[in-house]
């Protein structure tokens, strides 16, 4: 009889109104507050006495920031994208498809970090030291002071980072890793999350650069417990696809520069180059213009981009006409096909449409609008546009055109590259490079009349 009260005895109450009940719920069934139901006899915290520090607390403007300068790694690209180089003590996450070219990419910072005078070590946990050393050879990526271990144990590793004292660790993949005193396999969340705790204070305490590798789901996110990004002080992703050397990587998380620029490299079989310059890859290089294309300037992150767009217009023989793009959004490409039909006068209803970017580059930004629409106008009449023109602005559901951001630099680099003129919309009034001239149209009619002459 006493253990059946003690069991039906109230073990929770509301702070609010005294309301009592068996079981936690989140909000009170009497006063109907959230959050005020609190356990009976709960234990309360211990209030936690004054220990030592280890640094005294001083005036922001008295802290010093010489720890905190970054050193280059002599691979420029990725030295933008960090924000000037590799800080000491800092841990950078880097992420990407297989064989998009991480190890590649690491292992040419690897070597050119140790011919500077550093000194490196490359911990492989994905392949034997056999098979690195002959991928290093091809590309030209050896030197004397990069040493290599194949380790999946973390003891191990521990073990090399006393032994060689290095200056960069570089870990591939933190996903192969494994400690004996954590249960689970390698790659477990448990297992991440320890080693990569373990690696980030030992690189904290020894002012030791390090680089992790990460592996990727098949959604696109990083494999492994969401607290790995927020331990590490840089995330970077390296994006590419398989059927296109073009490589880029960009930081979603920085916390010593920005997280808008983007390094571009190209994936050959020499090795991995880096392109300061890859607007060409995006443009076809002839002699005469011929209708259906259209030169845009795209931004990723703070970098213009020139590129061009294609299309293709042809008379259906479906019932229902083929809508198909190649780089483009197909929602965005639709919808400017739409506006294009109703407030443009352009006839597609009986037509195929083809919309592709060159050079394999995607283009999701809504300042390729403008592009898109006369790339399909010009061929669907059949008219070349203006040789040297390049065209910028979103288009609307009402047919009316809408700046778009960075308009001076995206008119500096179609200038740069020889381009003449420039459709932009109207009520911008941007800084308008030598040799250039704009034209300012304020819906998609009057930019037609004034790319197709």
């Amino acid at each position: 009889m006493a253990s059946s009260k003690a069991r039906s005895a109230p073990a929770f109450r509301c702070t609010e109104c005294g309301w009592t009940a068996g079981k936690w719920v989140g909000r009170c069934g009497e006063c109907q507050a959230w959050g005020t139901v609190e356990q009976i006899g709960a234990p309360k915290l211990r209030e936690v006495s004054a220990g030592s520090v280890t640094t005294p607390a001083l005036p922001i403007g008295q802290i010093g920031v010489e720890a905190a300068k970054a050193e280059a790694t002599g691979v420029a690209e990725l030295d933008r994208v960090l924000g000037g180089g590799l800080v000491e003590g800092a841990v950078v996450l880097v992420a990407g498809e297989p064989g998009v070219g991480k190890s590649t990419l690491l292992l040419d910072v690897a070597a050119k970090v140790a011919e500077s005078g550093g000194t490196v070590l490359y911990i492989t946990g994905e392949e034997s030291a056999a098979q690195v050393r002959l991928r290093a050879g091809r590309v030209g990526a050896l030197a004397n002071t990069l040493y290599l271990a194949a380790e999946s144990d973390l003891s191990a590793v521990v073990a090399h980072i006393e032994a060689v004292l290095p200056t960069l660790l570089i870990v591939d993949s933190i996903q192969t890793i494994a400690s004996p005193d954590v249960d689970g396999g390698a790659g477990g969340v448990t297992q991440v999350r320890e080693v990569a705790g373990a690696l980030i204070r030992i690189a904290k305490q020894r002012g030791l650069s390090t680089v992790l590798v990460g592996h990727v789901t098949k959604d696109g996110g990083i494999a492994g417990p969401r607290v790995l990004e927020h331990l590490v002080d840089v995330v970077l992703q390296f994006e590419g696809e398989r059927d296109n050397s073009l490589r880029m990587i960009r930081a979603s998380k920085n916390r010593y520069g920005p997280t808008d620029e983007v390094g571009c490299f190209e994936l050959t079989d020499t090795g991995i180059l880096e392109l300061p310059d890859p607007s060409g890859l995006f443009l076809t290089r002839r002699d005469e213009p011929v209708p259906g294309t259209c030169v845009t300037v795209t931004l990723e992150g703070r970098r213009p981009l020139v590129a061009e767009v294609q299309a293709l217009v042809g008379l259906s023989t479906l019932n229902t006409p083929r809508r198909a793009t190649s780089g483009l959004d197909s929602a965005r490409t639709a919808m400017v096909l739409a506006v294009l039909e109703r407030r443009g006068g352009v006839s597609l209803a009986p037509h195929d449409v083809y919309a592709a970017t060159v050079g394999g580059v995607r283009l999701t930004e809504p300042s390729v609008d403008l592009a898109v629409a006369l790339a399909v106008a010009s061929a669907a009449s059949d008219l070349m546009m203006w040789p040297g023109l390049v065209a910028l602005g979103e288009v609307g559901l009402a047919g009316e055109l809408r700046s778009v951001p960075g308009l001076e630099r995206r008119l500096s680099e179609a200038a740069r590259l020889g381009f003449t003129h420039a459709i932009v919309p109207t009520g911008t009034s941007p800084q308008i490079p030598d040799g250039m001239r704009v034209l300012q149209a304020g819906d998609i009619k009057a930019a037609l009349r004034a790319a197709l002459p």
